[in-house]
């Protein structure tokens, strides 16, 4: 028994490792990336923000995805609000739905103990707001707040197949947050890329931009008014960075929710210069594969080494095998 464990062993570890040199990307054609820069309150903050969201709209244009800008310097009639111009592109999607949808808020929150709000020209929009117009769109979705007082949106805006990540641990920091800077470079950061997978996924680019915000507070001498948040299992609670380990959370979910982390990590916006493409099939079958592989982790303590082992086998070689044949289709 003790030799066909270390075999089985063994074959899982080389099926991994030919995972871990083929990662996966998105179709590049079926993201849409929508930017909203909001009313920056102040003029030093203006061109701040405008930087931030050129760094967005670089990011999509190295994966060829939409991008759609909304606020400053994107949208320049005085006759339409950002607020109706965010809703009636949110609704436009649904004619023709992307596979994944990535947006991005930039500026400043307000929240007043019930309602949190994102300032833009003209009418603010609230969590709640922004929940209903993303209702009927059934694609993956990463909304990424980057304003102070953001925090509700994650209770707000959780869901099944989504992730969402603010700037702050609660609606009441309030002061002007830096994390967006950080986040608009790492995204497409290599060094970034902590598992070296050639490429940066969400949650890496998160936890980069949220060791970077402390830093600069540390720096300073100054204690951090900012604290940001991920949340992509759907409980509405988010996890903050300092509970990873690399890309690895060290704090278990309670339940039998997965733990924060493992759906962000499939969101790429720049793809690798080598990074296996994926159909929009075989992208939802790795998906499972990878959450029950994580579920399978979470279980271990309760498992015999045997019954583990059988069942890892049982996910890693229909994983390395979805990789063979994306690559076999590559070659082609």
């Amino acid at each position: 028994m003790f030799w066909l464990s270390a075999v089985t062993s063994l074959l899982l570890m080389t099926n991994l490792l030919f995972a871990a040199e083929s990662p996966s990307v998105e179709m590049t054609p079926s993201t849409s990336v929508i930017v909203v820069v909001g009313e920056p309150g102040e003029e030093k903050y203006e061109q701040l923000f405008v930087d931030w969201a050129a760094q967005w709209q670089q990011a999509a244009s190295q994966s060829n995805s939409q991008f759609i800008g909304i606020g400053p310097p994107h949208s320049k009639s005085e006759d339409r609000e950002d607020r109706e111009l965010l809703k009636e592109s949110l609704a436009s999607l649904k004619e023709s739905l992307p596979d994944t949808l990535w947006i991005v808020l930039i500026g400043h929150g307000t929240f007043d103990g019930k309602k949190a709000r994102f300032n833009l020209r003209g009418t603010d929009i609230t969590d709640v707001e922004l929940s209903e117009s993303l209702s009927p769109l059934g694609c993956r979705i990463a909304i990424i707040n980057c304003a102070s007082a953001s925090a509700p949106f994650v209770n707000q805006l959780s869901a099944t197949n989504r992730v969402v990540v603010s700037a702050t641990q609660s609606g009441f920091e309030h002061n002007f947050a830096r994390f967006g800077g950080y986040l608009a470079h790492a995204i497409s950061d290599p060094s970034a890329d902590l598992d070296k997978d050639g490429q940066t996924s969400l949650l890496e680019a998160w936890l980069s931009a949220s060791k970077q915000t402390q830093e600069y507070y540390e720096t300073k001498s100054q204690l951090a008014t900012e604290h940001s948040l991920l949340d992509d299992n759907g409980d509405s609670k988010g996890t903050p960075a300092d509970f990873f380990r690399g890309i690895h959370i060290v704090k278990a979910a309670k339940g039998e929710s997965l733990p924060d982390g493992t759906f962000a990590n499939q969101f790429i916006l720049v793809p690798g210069e080598h990074a296996t493409q994926l159909s929009e099939e075989m992208r939802t079958q790795r998906d499972q594969l990878e959450r029950e592989l994580v579920q399978l982790r979470q279980q271990k303590a309760e498992m015999s080494e045997e019954d583990y082992l059988s069942r890892l086998e049982g996910i890693l070689i229909p994983l390395a095998k979805l990789y063979h044949q994306a690559d076999a289709g590559k070659s082609k």
